[in-house]
């Protein structure tokens, strides 16, 4: 059964709360309904209700922080717009135009594309995107996996809904843990090599 964004964000805060220490300054406060409609004029798309409802809860991550989803930065609202403008003023430029990315089924061959909607960062330059403008055989809404020296583009969730619940699930598995010392952030332990010591 499918969490709300209201029971997604209870399992992650208290994970954080239990395995993270100074916890209190990882996530910021609410967006502002404005400020996600303002968002929305600006990149030209609208955000599934899903995505709407978690935001409006906690607006992404302070900066600094560590990484919230496999090491990787949840994006708040003003970083959204930050990173989309810098991959959009690129393609303007023409810096993609002799590239073509070899994407999974349902996602179109673009290297990049102003319908993609970055929502995490690990710093490099490589996302999670929401997906507006899918191939034939994708869904509007889907979570794809982008980078930015690489041509691979994955298929990570149906929506952002499927997305958050898995990720959830995952957390309620024991799948994650906090490493701080090797990577600055929530990590798969199957991401480690074999010989890293998780605990």
């Amino acid at each position: 059964m499918h969490k709300s964004p209201h029971e997604c964000w209870k399992v992650i805060e208290s994970w954080i709360e239990k395995n993270i220490p100074d916890s209190h300054e990882l996530l910021r406060e609410g967006a502002r309904p404005e400020a996600i409609s303002a968002l929305e004029e600006k990149l030209g798309v609208k955000f599934p209700d899903s995505f709407v409802e978690f935001y409006k809860i906690h607006d992404g991550q302070n900066a600094g922080s560590i990484g919230l989803i496999g090491g990787e930065t949840l994006l708040p609202l003003d970083h959204i717009a930050d990173n989309w403008s810098i991959w959009k003023e690129l393609l303007d430029e023409g810096a993609f135009d002799d590239n073509q990315s070899t994407p999974e089924k349902g996602i179109k061959n673009n290297w990049w594309n102003p319908k993609w909607i970055p929502v995490t960062c690990d710093g490099s330059g490589n996302h999670h995107c929401i997906d507006f403008d899918p191939d034939e055989g994708g869904s509007p809404g889907q979570i794809i996996q982008t980078w930015h020296d690489d041509d691979f583009r994955l298929l990570i969730a149906d929506s952002f809904s499927d997305w958050m619940n898995r990720y959830v699930s995952r957390l309620e598995n024991g799948d994650y843990f906090y490493a701080e010392e090797y990577f600055g952030g929530i990590i798969l332990k199957e991401d480690l090599d074999s010989e890293t010591d998780p605990k």
